[in-house]
């Protein structure tokens, strides 16, 4: 199969191109009406708003004006006769983990203070989810209670994996008469509730819920083992196209086994939750892209599902696919080929569910390099003809850009060699996809001129603290480890970005794209099954093993350790790349403190940045008031920090911004004691 049918496949009707072709452009603009109706402000994924209330001028006098504590920090009990009521009374976190032991996990308790979700705004009220699965609506201008419900997603026993408690928002739907609001619990189901009351939608489903592992292969409910079981949930907020809702799936990441559980897309009902559609994510005989997967190993390999947000142009009716690395991440013995449709972005018409057009990013992959997070429609004007565009960031750091409507890439996309793995059995590919722009906007791959080198000293460390690693240009395969040996293959960016979920925000008013990134690594090793390990793998991951340490916590590599980087998407170029934070706990260290340093960054969370008429907004963890976490406020032009205020935890979920009886707020969710909480600042 040519290369360029792994790439891109577009099948756009000639009607649909007529119609497009003389009917005028549309404009993405973002959250309207002062509103928040989805988990990125719209289906576009812009995280912008054009209120304008806050800006510049007043940001440094923003105050919390209300604090709600996550729902989790309470005990649910069923009384005869009323239902489900939720008691807190004096109970300490132990004791609520005491109470109710159905929610433990291997022997530990839910995590609570991962309280990542965004919250929505519709209609004066905000809607979010905890990360038990728990829904909740909240009386946006005093943080007053609505409603709670809990499915109870801990009873059927099904661990949501490594990231076992990880919920990052909900879905609004209304037909006009009808409100309702969608979330993925981590036990596989789709629930639906009203959104007045948050009363299950009797007519939905089972009595408000959809059985999402209901006839997936190899998909078994009630395992508690989440290093060995087939396991599946939902993590991210389904998006509701029109009248369809499509959830996001997450599926094991780390396991011994070859055989997993495939992550289908899906389209349900809005209003009955019937099947309205499946894609195979991996594709079956004679489907486009089945061949990529030889030695029949789409019958039995897994994941290829997309655990993050989606985007959705609704005007075209399509939805924007980011599909993560198939099963195992990192080792791709048993499934050669370049895996079509792993580490793509498929456009589908969110109706039907029949394929417009895609794009593979890398081809069989072997460093979890799945797109991270709802790619960002936006319209530019390129070589002065007006597009409508959607734009994928990258753990990798790179950005590709793509028609939305027919998938022609904006700028040449080039195929350039990639080094080849020496592991028995593994087939790297020879050539991965290297946009020709807007450049990266975060270091890829390790050389020895990549290391620390504040001082000749501090040089000399680092190389020191590599010897035992592998290191090599982005897409350097993963190693063999090999006991006082070879310890694995140094890979940049990690397998967590570079850009991770929080994504990247769109200016609709000047095609600026604005992306928050971290200068990580990984370890990509490799070990053979362990004695006793019933598995059917022949290498898995290796967990556990020493690290690339440099001496009294130094930095291994360059800085900066955090950036924002604003890209002119009309032209591909940056404009402006800033630190996040100044990074004092580097530049305070007893062999730096003398040397006056920049700001080096390394100050932010994976809290992703809000938009807004005139300003960005992003949380970072130091500089505030005793040195605390803070949320800054940037010009948009120059990414010049103008003011900050504190806030009472650090941030976990991006920022939103909604108005009610005009005066404009600003929530997002935030670390606390003894449970995180939603906070909303405003203006005295």
């Amino acid at each position: 199969m040519k290369r360029r049918w792994l790439r891109r496949f577009a099948v756009v009707s000639s009607s649909v191109a007529i119609a497009l072709a003389i009917d005028p452009l549309w404009a993405q603009q973002g959250a309207a009406g002062g509103e928040w109706r989805s988990y990125a402000g719209d289906l576009g994924a812009t995280k912008y708003s054009p209120l304008s209330q806050i800006d510049a001028r007043n940001f440094g006098t923003l105050r919390v004006v209300w604090r709600w504590q996550s729902a989790d920090r309470f005990l649910s009990r069923t009384i005869p006769g009323r239902g489900e009521v939720w008691a807190n009374a004096s109970l300490t976190f132990d004791q609520l983990n005491k109470a109710d032991p159905k929610r433990w996990r291997d022997g530990e308790p839910p995590t609570i203070t991962n309280f990542k979700a965004t919250p929505l705004m519709v209609g004066g009220r905000l809607y979010l989810n905890t990360p038990t699965s728990v829904g909740a609506a909240i009386d946006g201008k005093t943080g007053q209670t609505i409603w709670i419900y809990n499915p109870k997603s801990y009873e059927a026993g099904t661990t949501t994996m490594s990231a076992r408690w990880n919920q990052r928002g909900v879905a609004y739907w209304t037909d006009g008469s009808d409100e309702r609001i969608f979330w993925g619990t981590g036990d596989g189901y789709l629930v639906a509730v009203d959104a007045k009351t948050g009363v299950p939608v009797e007519s939905f489903g089972d009595r408000g819920r959809v059985d999402l592992m209901e006839g997936l292969p190899y998909a078994v409910r009630g395992s508690r083992d989440w290093l060995n079981a087939l396991t599946y949930s939902v993590q991210s907020p389904p998006i509701v196209v029109r009248n369809t809702v499509i959830t996001p799936a997450s599926i094991s990441s780390y396991n011994i086994l070859k055989e997993q559980i495939p992550g289908w897309a899906r389209g349900l009902d809005a209003r009955t939750g019937k099947l309205k559609w499946t894609f195979h994510t991996i594709p079956r005989p004679g489907e486009v892209g089945n061949e990529t997967w030889q030695d029949d190993s789409w019958s039995y390999t897994g994941k290829v599902s997309g655990w993050t947000t989606y985007s959705a142009d609704e005007k075209l009716g399509y939805v924007y696919l980011p599909l993560n690395t198939a099963a195992p991440d990192y080792y791709g013995g048993h499934r050669p080929g370049d895996n079509l449709f792993a580490e793509s972005l498929v456009c589908l018409d969110a109706e039907t569910g029949k394929r417009v057009w895609h794009y593979q990013f890398v081809h069989h992959g072997l460093w979890d390099y799945d797109p991270p997070a709802a790619p960002n429609l936006l319209d530019i004007t390129v070589n002065g003809r007006r597009l409508n565009a959607v734009a994928q960031v990258t753990k990798q750091g790179f950005v590709f850009t793509f028609d939305r409507v027919t998938g022609e890439p904006v700028w040449p996309i080039q195929e350039r060699p990639a080094p080849p793995s020496d592991v028995p059995g593994e087939h790297a590919a020879a050539t991965q996809p290297f946009p020709t722009r807007p450049a990266p906007f975060e270091y890829q791959g390790v050389t020895i001129d990549d290391l620390a080198d504040f001082t000749p000293e501090i040089r000399a460390m680092a190389v020191a603290a590599i010897r035992n690693f592998r290191i090599g240009p982005l897409y350097t395969p993963p190693s063999l480890f090999v006991p006082g040996g070879n310890q694995g293959t140094l890979g940049r960016p990690s397998a967590g970005g570079g850009a991770n979920w929080s994504g990247a925000a769109v200016d609709p008013d000047t095609g600026m794209l604005y992306v928050p990134s971290r200068n990580s690594m990984s370890i990509f090793r490799l070990e053979a099954p362990r004695p006793g390990q019933k598995g059917t793998l022949l290498y898995l991951e290796r967990r556990g093993g020493s690290m690339p340490r440099m001496p009294e916590s130094l930095p291994l590599f360059k800085p900066p350790y955090s950036r924002m980087t604003a890209i002119n998407m009309n032209t591909g170029e940056h404009v402006w790349m800033v630190p996040l934070g100044d990074g004092n706990g580097i530049r305070r260290h007893p062999m730096l403190k003398d040397l006056n340093l920049p700001a080096v960054g390394g100050d932010s969370t994976t809290s992703g940045p809000l938009l807004t008429k005139t300003l960005i907004v992003h949380a970072i963890t130091t500089g505030g008031t005793s040195n605390g976490p803070r949320l800054v406020a940037r010009d948009k032009a120059t990414g010049r920090d103008i003011a900050s205020v504190d806030l009472p935890g650090l941030a976990i979920g991006t920022p939103m911004t909604y108005m009610i009886d005009n005066k404009q707020y600003i929530a997002l969710t935030v670390a606390g004691e003894p449970a995180p909480e939603l906070v909303a600042l405003a203006l005295p």
